[in-house]
């Protein structure tokens, strides 16, 4: 665990991911675009709990930056993206140190998916507003689409992927339909966007603003 690390602080940019169906491959070409001394990074793919650490260890080998499962209370810390258990919804909250800490929560499936992207999204827009950037990947349904919503009127930078390069276009189409997504961008150009985003601060999302 990190929770001796100094925290993240409150304000600082912070990025949530979220994915389902052909995910693992687009998680792992975001994830691989990223620096080792990228902002915290909290990711929420939906998939079984026997596999959600064997996934967080693979991506660990591959990127330069720490990949971990997400444990309940540890500190958020850049240089590092947590995955959601399988078991547990993840969601960010203040830390009583300072900075934010992931939160762990076995609460009822939301959109029949425990962990849901939603619940991860909502407390997102919620604790982190214009300081979050929000990815919607690949993926089966309408899981993260509302969320999505919720971050980009709360001032987060917001990212649906595109439809040619998702292997499902079901949750980043619902989030583009209602407005949820600042941009929407192919899978091989999301990973610069968002630093894009990160390294300059770059204008925050509206709901009155055109994806």
């Amino acid at each position: 665990m990190q929770t001796a690390a100094r925290p993240y602080p409150a304000g600082g940019r912070v990025i949530f991911i979220g994915a389902s169906t052909g995910g693992t491959d687009a998680i792992k070409q975001v994830l691989l675009g990223m620096p080792a001394n990228a902002p915290p990074i909290l990711i929420v793919q939906h998939m079984p709990e026997m596999f959600t650490g064997a996934f967080a260890r693979r991506l660990d080998g591959l990127c330069a930056l720490r990949v971990k499962e997400a444990e309940h209370g540890e500190a958020v810390v850049p240089g590092t993206a947590y995955i959601a258990p399988g078991h547990s919804h993840l969601l960010i909250r203040r830390a009583a140190a300072g900075g934010y800490a992931c939160a762990l929560s076995r609460g009822e499936p939301v959109n029949r998916h425990r962990p849901s992207v939603d619940v991860l999204f909502a407390a997102a827009a919620e604790l982190a507003g214009p300081a979050a950037v929000g990815v919607l990947l690949t993926g089966m349904g309408k899981d993260g689409a509302r969320g999505l919503l919720e971050m980009r009127q709360a001032g987060a930078w917001t990212i649906a992927q595109d439809a040619r390069s998702c292997v499902v276009y079901g949750m980043p189409r619902e989030a583009a339909v209602i407005g949820a997504a600042c941009e929407v961008v192919p899978l091989d150009g999301i990973a610069q966007q968002v630093l894009r985003q990160v390294m300059s601060g770059g204008s925050r999302g509206s709901p009155g603003s055109p994806p």
